[in-house]
């Protein structure tokens, strides 16, 4: 006759995939929450910035908990401070239409 396996060793294997998870894809998942929340508190006046909506802006000023943005000579827009996905650094122009790409 054949012993009983012991039911807690049936249990490492799911606390082993549960470990493997939680180190590739819960923990690597909040650091970026955490750098992305930091990222925002900490916009300032000037940053060139990047919106969820794929625009490129500068911030010339704040209201309240939005920001407004220039995109384009004479043009600002009221952007939430959610939508903001990246600050850019760098070298890239939002506002010359020969460095996008339009009108070429």
């Amino acid at each position: 006759m054949q012993p009983n396996p012991n039911p807690i060793m049936s249990l490492v294997p799911i606390a082993a995939i549960f470990v493997i998870f939680y180190f590739f894809l819960i923990r690597p998942q909040q650091k970026q929450q955490q750098e992305h929340k930091k990222m925002l508190e900490n916009l300032q006046k000037g940053d060139k910035i990047l919106t969820s909506g794929g625009v490129y802006g500068v911030i010339v000023g704040f209201k309240g908990t939005d920001l407004e943005v220039k995109i384009a000579d004479n043009v600002k827009v009221l952007v939430a401070r959610s939508a903001v996905s990246n600050r850019v650094t760098g070298g890239t122009e939002a506002s010359t239409p020969a460095a996008s790409g339009v009108g070429a």
